[in-house]
């Protein structure tokens, strides 16, 4: 099982790509989720899109739009409004967690990592095949 990040960008405008990945696989759609974290003081949240694993291939892809948006809990925003809703219209909840930021590691790798590693002691993916 391969589970990899792909960085669609940090919740701008690139934030509709985000919400219409998880539209066009609806089938494929494990889970909706936002990352909350603070960098230099800022509540910021990550967006993210988590596929099921492909089969042949068993490739796992998560879409995220990285630290980019208002913390909501802190912040109201229409950016995760819309991602909300969306999730709403799949059938899903949005699970919200908090976690350290990607500026607490030397590589981005690392921290997606870690963010892998959380995903997996809590059986959002599966664990390491």
């Amino acid at each position: 099982m391969i589970q990899r990040f792909i960085e669609i960008g940090e919740g701008y405008s690139d934030i509709y790509e985000l919400i219409e990945i998880a539209k066009a696989n609806p089938s494929r759609l494990s889970h909706m989720m936002a990352f909350h974290t603070s960098i230099n003081n800022k509540e910021v949240t990550s967006l993210v899109v988590v596929l099921k694993p492909t089969n042949p291939g068993n490739f796992q892809p998560l879409y995220i739009c990285r630290e980019g948006i208002p913390n909501p809990n802190v912040t109201p925003n229409k950016r995760f409004d819309l991602f909300a809703e969306a999730a709403g219209e799949l059938q899903k909840t949005v699970i919200q967690l908090d976690i350290k930021p990607s500026t607490s590691f030397a590589e981005k790798e690392l921290f997606y990592q870690y963010i892998i590693g959380i995903l997996r002691l809590n059986h959002y993916i599966p664990p390491l095949q």
